[in-house]
This record gives structure tokens, sequence and C-alpha cells, in this order.
């Protein structure tokens, strides 16, 4: 996949929230405010401030005059992958973000599937012993650093959760899930060595069932055996699927044996940490409990961090009294309940699942680079590393005139 794109980079938070309601407070605070009070709560930066000329972003209507003059209603809000498995909402106005990578935005649309290449941890990646201690990952079976690749139908802001840059890799360079973004003469070689005609979905899912982190990224073997291959096709399309939350099989990830999340105890309004009892599969917050919690869930981990760790602090995280940050909610929303319970059936069924990707990270037989040479594919020609032309978007420059592309 050889046009990838860096990270987004907000270069303010409260540009981020996960609430709508949120924003269009934060919004409607902003906006009230004039020239040095705004400049202060809009938080100016080297590439952003309220007096920049910017375009607005690819398929998104908001204004292009300069924010120090802004005094319309809030943007409709996007939804954002803000970080592994953590879904919010973002403000989608170019004068807000220092870096938003609109060759992205161009190719969102609702076919796309973005692979979001985690930043390597050192450490080890192997599969950890049995147990599900609060250091070991055992329950999981996977390395203390999570999956390499992840994906996401949604817009990814790219970072992993302690915040190192990852690669965001389209599946597709153009809209409407035209133009895999994969190297010339890949799905050729993949459909004469496996015998029958491989499609960028099905790569798409291999990789997610065989992808291994290295220092220079993500490592895919590609085997010898087309059983092998199929096997791992099976396993990746269904990892896909738990990630996209259903969005391929068009059913709801449910966890087996009819066992599903329920809260047992209210999560109380300012919740001020999450516990997790693994004898009766409790997960605490605050007073609240939510039950049964698999161990699997409670471990797994993305970029050495846990995300259900990670989830909640970006949810209760002190913020600077009398900034934009400050303005959220008075209490813990009952949305935020159910997309905490949603998760985790969501990390308990990929935990579960990781142990089976050992057979296929270590596939026998892996293809050469020679191999690669041989076909055609490697080199990657520079041109599949950059973005596609993209002509049929009309994109409103800086104080509403025609940008041109």
């Amino acid at each position: 996949m050889p046009w990838s794109v860096a990270p987004l980079r907000f270069g303010r938070s409260w540009v981020v929230a996960p609430d709508v309601r949120t924003l269009r407070a934060r919004w409607d605070r902003l906006t009230a405010t004039e020239g040095a009070e705004r400049e202060a709560l809009f938080r100016p930066s080297r590439a952003r401030t309220p007096s920049s000329a910017v375009a607005a972003l690819p398929g998104r209507r908001t204004g292009t005059a300069r924010f120090a003059r802004e005094s319309g209603p809030c943007p409709e809000a996007v939804r954002l992958a803000y970080g592994p498995f953590d879904e919010q909402w973002l403000l989608p106005d170019h004068r807000l973000i220092d870096i938003a990578r609109p060759e992205l935005w161009r190719v969102a649309d609702e076919p796309q599937i973005f692979a979001v290449e985690q930043a390597y941890v050192p450490g080890p990646t192997g599969t950890a012993a049995a147990g599900t201690g609060a250091t070991g990952h055992g329950a999981a079976g996977h390395g203390a650093a999570g999956p390499a690749l992840l994906v996401t139908a949604v817009l990814p802001e790219g970072r992993s959760p302690a915040g190192r840059p990852g690669r965001i890799r389209p599946l597709f360079r153009r809209p409407g899930g035209r133009e895999p973004n994969l190297a010339p003469g890949l799905l050729p070689f993949l459909t004469r060595r496996y015998g029958h005609e491989v499609d960028a979905r099905e790569w798409l899912a291999w990789t997610l069932a065989a992808a291994l982190p290295s220092p220079a990224g993500c490592r895919v073997p590609l085997p010898a055996d087309p059983e092998v291959w199929a096997a791992g096709v099976v396993l990746g399309r269904e990892l896909a699927d738990v990630q996209l939350r259903g969005a391929l099989s068009g059913s709801k990830p449910r966890l087996p044996g009819g066992r599903r999340p329920y809260v047992r105890a209210a999560v109380p309004a300012r919740p001020e940490a999450v516990t997790y009892e693994a004898g009766d599969e409790t997960l605490r917050l605050g007073e609240g409990r939510i039950s049964p919690v698999p161990p699997e869930a409670w471990e797994f981990r993305v970029g050495g961090v846990r995300v259900l760790e990670q989830w909640f602090a970006q949810r209760t995280a002190p913020a600077e009294p009398g900034s934009l940050e400050a303005i959220g909610p008075a209490g813990w929303p009952q949305e935020w309940t159910s997309e905490l319970l949603d998760l985790v059936t969501v990390l308990a069924l990929l935990g579960a699942r990781e142990p089976e990707r050992a057979a296929f990270t270590a596939a026998a037989g892996t293809a050469t680079r020679e191999e690669l040479r041989a076909a055609g594919v490697l080199p990657v020609p520079d041109r599949a590393r950059r973005p596609a032309s993209v002509l049929d978007h009309q994109e409103e420059g800086p104080e509403g005139q025609f940008a041109l592309l």
C-alpha cells in the first residue's frame, strides 16, 4: 500500500470531543467573543491563528473567511477515529486545524477503508505466556505492544495512544472505491500465486491476519500455500468486520454463548478511576460496575497502552479552567456508557482471536524480494506513492475563492 499519509495534527485539542453537544457549546463560546479574548480561547499556533486565510476542507461546507470575523452557526461535526477504537467528533473547519491532510478528506467516502499502521514499539511481540495478570497479556495472547495494523471506516487521526505517529494507508486512491492503493502488479501476482482472482479487500483481510510490526513498518508475509492464504483471509475478514463494528456483515458484534456486558451499578457523574476485577470480570468506573468484561477486553493493548484505560482517560482528564477544553458534559452521558459496552465487546472478540494470527504471521514459503521484482511489483514507482489527482471536487479557497487542484 505505497501511498501513505502522516497523522493529522490539530494544534488545539478543543476541536475534538466525545459528543457533539460539547463541540457546539465550545463553538458558541468562541464566536461570542472578539479580539484578544477570541485569540486566547482559540489557542494560536504557528500554523493557525484567527487571522489565517485557509481553504475549506474537501467535501465540507464551512466558512473560508478569516476566523476572526466568524459569527455563523457551528459546522456539522464529523466522526473521527481519535486513536485506536475511540471514535469521537471533530469540527471539520480547516481554519481550526493545523494539518488536516486534505488528500485524505478527498477519498473519505463510503467505500473507503483506512488501514492505520501503528507506530513500532520496541520490546517483545511474540505470543505471551498463559495468564491474565495486569502486566501480562496472556488472555489476549499477543505481545505487549498489540496489533501492528488496524482498520476504520471513519477518518483516522493516526497516532497511537502513546502519541507516536503511525501511517494512514487508504485502501483506495480515488473516491468511489476506485484504484486500489496497491503496488502495481501486486494483485496479478497474488492471483497467479493463489489460483483465483485476488482483489484489494482480500489483500487487506490478509494483512490484518498476518501483519507484523518492525522498525521499518508493517511486514506482511506472502505464503506459498494457497490454503494458508485462504484461511488467513477468512480470519482477517472476521477481524475487519469486528473493527468496523459489523459494517461488512451487517450484524453488530456480539460475544459468543449469549454473553453480554451489562451495567450492574450506574456510572457516577464524575468517575475518578477505572479498575478491573478479574475474579468476577467486573469493570469499575468509580462506583459504577459493568460485567461481564472478559479479561481479553481489559488486557487489550495498542501501542503498548491498554485501550480501555486510554478511552476512559480521554473522557475524564482535567482541563485548564476557563479554556474551551474545560467545556464539556456536566455528568457522565448515557451514550458514553453505550459506547463503552460496545467497545468491551469489540476488544473481547479481537483479543480472543489474536492467538490465531500466529500461524499466519509466521507463514512458511513467503515470497522473496527477488520474486516480487521479477513479477514487476518492486520497485514501486514514485507515482504510486503520491495521492491521485481528484478533479471532480470543487473546493472553496480562502475568502471564498475557487480552489484549483
